[in-house]
């Protein structure tokens, strides 16, 4: 009987651990010192588009790495960003010309790297 009790009480105390780890794994846990964040507001452009970016990110493993780099691109004046943990890229829309140092330093400044960054002019 106490045998039962034991494997009860440790089947308990598995599955109790074992949720944290499931929402981790789909990026809604608290790795990379996050956890507690809101999600930040879309940012809309104060002006009309005139073009798009798409910078792929490496190192962005969970939700709070996407709002923190989507933070410090919509931080930036003229630039809205939707950013994808999981396609690893954020799409930026612009309504003034921004270089791609720029866009670099803020991602970078994040913690992450920029690998690519793609131009699409808006007419």
């Amino acid at each position: 009987m106490g045998t039962y009790l034991i494997i009860a009480i440790l089947a308990v105390v598995f599955l109790l651990a074992l949720r944290p780890t499931i929402r981790h794994f789909r990026g809604h846990g608290g790795c990379c010192g996050g956890g507690g964040e809101r999600k930040p507001r879309r940012k809309k452009l104060d002006g009309p588009k005139v073009a798009e970016k798409r910078i792929s990110i490496q190192g962005m493993h969970c939700e709070a790495c996407q709002n923190r780099v989507a933070r410090r691109l919509n931080s930036m004046d003229g630039v809205a960003a939707n950013v994808s943990w999981r396609r690893h890229q954020a799409v930026v829309s612009l309504s003034r010309p921004v270089s791609d140092e720029e866009l670099t330093a803020a991602v970078t400044g994040a913690g992450y790297q920029v690998t690519d960054i793609q131009t699409r002019e808006v007419s």
